[in-house]
This record gives C-alpha cells, sequence and structure tokens, in this order.
C-alpha cells in the first residue's frame, strides 16, 4: 500500500479530487486531499496573511500530525510550489513528488518567476478594493472553458468549489536549500490540451535533479484533469505506487 497526498492548486479545495479518490482506494492505497487554508470550507481563514508558508505549514503539519512516511505527494497547478518547499523541509517522508500540470520553481523563485503571467494576476489584486484578493480566473468559450472544462455538469460542480486567491501565494519564495530535496525521484504529467490563453509552460530539464533522466507523461486534456480525465490521470499515479 502506498500514500497519495494530493494538493489541489489555487482557487479549488481538496473536493476537486473526488474522482481520483475512489479509484486509487480501490487499489488498497491511502489517499489524503486536504483543503489549504483559505480554500473551500475553509474560506473563513481567507486573510491577506495567508501564503505560500501557510500552505506549507498545512501539509508539513499533516505529514507530522499523522505520521505519514513514503509518501507520494502530488502538486496541482500553484501546488507545485507547495509541494517543492514541503518536500526541502521533510525530505525524508517524501516517496516521489508529481507535478500535475504545475509550476516547477528553482531555489528562491516565486510564482511570477515560474508563470511570468501571475505578476498580471497581483498587480490587478494590488490595485482591486481589497487590496489582497486574486479572483479565479474567467470563464472563456471552448474549448479554454474553466480550467480547461467545458462539459456543463462538469462546470457547474467545478463552480461550487472555487473561492479567491490571496496575492502572498504567488509573492512569496520558494526555498530549497536542503540538499536532500534533490534526491528525491519526481514525475511530472501536462495537460496538452492547451489553447491560445494558454500560458507558456516551462521546458522540464531532460535530466533530474537526483541525475537521473526526466520523466514526463501527458493527458490530452485540459488544465482541470482530474475533473476531465480522472481514470486516466489514476492510471498513471497508479503506476508511481
Amino acid at each position: 500500500m502506498s500514500t497519495y497526498l494530493l494538493v489541489h492548486g489555487a482557487w479549488h479545495s481538496g473536493r476537486c479530487w473526488a474522482r481520483v479518490v475512489p479509484q486509487l482506494a480501490s487499489a488498497d492505497h491511502r489517499v489524503s486531499t486536504p483543503t489549504l487554508t483559505g480554500y473551500g470550507d475553509r474560506q473563513h481563514l481567507l486573510g491577506p496573511e495567508v501564503g505560500l508558508d501557510t500552505h506549507v505549514d498545512d501539509i508539513v503539519t499533516l505529514l507530522v500530525e499523522e505520521d505519514l512516511t513514503e509518501v507520494i505527494l502530488v502538486g496541482h497547478s500553484y501546488a507545485g510550489l507547495v509541494i517543492s518547499a514541503v518536500a526541502n523541509q521533510v525530505p525524508d517522508r517524501i516517496a516521489h513528488l508529481v507535478y500535475l500540470d504545475a509550476m516547477v520553481p528553482e531555489d528562491g523563485e516565486t510564482a511570477t518567476d515560474v508563470l511570468p503571467v501571475t505578476q498580471t494576476m497581483i498587480e490587478l489584486a494590488l490595485r482591486s478594493d481589497s487590496g489582497w484578493r486574486v479572483p479565479p480566473l474567467p470563464e472563456l468559450p471552448p474549448p479554454a472553458g474553466l480550467f480547461g472544462v467545458i462539459d456543463p455538469a462538469d462546470l457547474a460542480w467545478l463552480r461550487t468549489m472555487l473561492s479567491d486567491q490571496p496575492v502572498r501565494c504567488l509573492q512569496q519564495p520558494v526555498r530549497l536549500d536542503n540538499p536532500a530535496v534533490h534526491a528525491i525521484p519526481r514525475t511530472h504529467i501536462h495537460c496538452t490540451a492547451r489553447t491560445s490563453a494558454s500560458p507558456e509552460r516551462r521546458p522540464v530539464p531532460a535530466t533530474q535533479p537526483n541525475g537521473t533522466p526526466a520523466q514526463v507523461w501527458e493527458l490530452p486534456t485540459g488544465h482541470d484533469c482530474m475533473i476531465t480525465m480522472p481514470l486516466e490521470l489514476t492510471e498513471l499515479l497508479l503506476k508511481l505506487g
């Protein structure tokens, strides 16, 4: 049995994994899908002080309190920053890092360094009435949809779990100063159904930090693949268990 810890991206909540969890659990794996501070049923905790460090603490605390080890840690989108920083703090608890259509930072980088388009979101948030709220991306006509979701029923479900993102999450740098973090194997899963509105993805280096060849898998769907292709995503994740 393996332990999968699935970390949602910006604006979402742990509910976004609902179609993946039963598939992993039916294969006798342990699955955890926490909701980060300020999202979903934890929206009441949203505030300008919530940042990347808050979300890293969420996951580190979960790992320590539940004494989870040999964890396959999956980060979707923004959570690529989160899982990187988590692995830096507790590398001995992580067996594999999975970057699911995710931001992949280097030491000292912020979301803007990895995905420059986020600078526009930061500037809009700072000029807004709140001064810190980043609303979800707007829904676009197909094939872009909302995070790549275009089915009406799926869209209706997705909208129920979206909430604002604190700007501090995009401003804080990731620290990767623990040499042990570089020994952890990585897998990148890319969603390839991209449109003209899709931001440019940073290329994956041919060699992982641990010296082994890069492992990059693809899913022919939009960004929220856990909603649009949950079975296919699960099949890929099970290869790591």
